[in-house]
């Protein structure tokens, strides 16, 4: 299991960093073994900062993170390498992930020379095409390929073989599919569920499409400005959506059966960028009232849905 225990990320922009911008603000979840959580929000809510701080690609300022109940958030040398082993990363664009002078299957090499040097070739060589035949690729038409010759999908697949060459327990997948056409999406969301089945793989996935949320986790995490707005199993958040702002993206999807009404949008406001300490909603929420402008709790209003809103927990209260 994966536990974030408040985690918070500042930076500091402007001149001479004199200024704070707060991209992840005391999140709290966890992602039990075997499950699938979406971290869902529009652009600049936070998402790829929480998948990045738990690949430690960047530190979180405040906070920690344990795997398993063993905290994690300062590891480094051996002991980071050794964290590599059980948690890797897929990001959104694959072609940014291989050196386009060396051929893609490169990767699987640099993971046999840094983490399983003792192993012999045909052994390892064993190893690669399990992996590869566990992604649904065929080693004999891909290896020794460059990236350019390889399509989006199955480069993407290279970098899931490379995760499980490693047999992790956790992926972080952010936006992996965002840039593959739409018949290769349903391939590589059924391969991540059929992993989650047969490995017991958790996957935090990352997006910002509804749909593909809804098709593919047990419990879903709604950002906003770095901030869990509301969290539960899918099924509620999706069939009693309860924060303004999770009501807002889920009427905004266009459907196939009906017309889309575009009322359903909030109206255009304007969106301070800065740190407040109220709600971080309230200049867009229609339901705003002043009790908002101290910042709300997320509050469990039924089993598995907890909702960070004054309006909602006036109503469980």
């Amino acid at each position: 299991m994966l536990k974030l225990d408040h985690i918070t990320k500042i930076y500091r922009v402007g001149t001479f960093g004199g200024k704070e911008l707060h991209a992840v603000s005391d999140v709290s979840l966890e992602i039990k073994d075997g499950e699938v959580v979406s971290l869902i929000g529009e652009s600049g809510s936070g998402k790829s900062t929480i998948g990045k701080i738990i690949l430690r690609l960047i530190s979180q300022t405040k906070g920690e993170i344990f795997l398993d109940d063993t905290n994690v958030s300062g590891l480094n040398g051996a002991g980071l390498k050794e964290y590599y082993r059980k948690v890797q990363g897929v990001f959104q664009d694959p072609f940014s992930s291989y050196n386009p002078i060396f051929k893609a299957d490169r990767i699987f090499s640099i993971i046999h020379d840094e983490f399983y040097p003792d192993v012999g070739a045909q052994e390892w060589n064993d190893k690669v095409y399990n992996s590869m035949n566990a992604v649904g690729l065929n080693p004999e038409h891909v290896l020794n390929k460059f990236p350019h010759q390889l399509s989006g999908g199955q480069l993407q697949r290279f970098l899931i073989a490379r995760a499980l060459l490693l047999d992790i327990k956790f992926l972080v997948a952010d936006e992996i599919i965002s840039m593959l056409d739409a018949s290769t999406r349903i391939d590589i969301l059924n391969l991540l569920a059929d992993l989650k089945s047969r490995r017991g793989l958790s996957i935090l996935f990352i997006t910002h499409d509804l749909s593909l949320a809804n098709y593919i986790s047990e419990r879903a995490v709604i950002l906003y400005r770095g901030y869990i707005a509301e969290m539960g199993v899918i099924e509620k958040i999706f069939n009693n959506p309860r924060h303004p702002y999770t009501q807002m993206l889920i009427a905004s999807v266009p459907r196939l059966d009906q017309r889309w009404d575009k009322q359903v949008n909030v109206e255009n406001r304007s969106v301070s960028t800065g740190y407040t300490e109220g709600c971080v909603y309230y200049d867009r929420c229609p339901l705003a009232f002043e009790k908002c402008k101290t910042r709300p709790i997320p509050l469990e209003i039924e089993q598995n849905h907890f909702v960070a809103c004054w309006k909602v927990s006036e109503v469980h209260a």
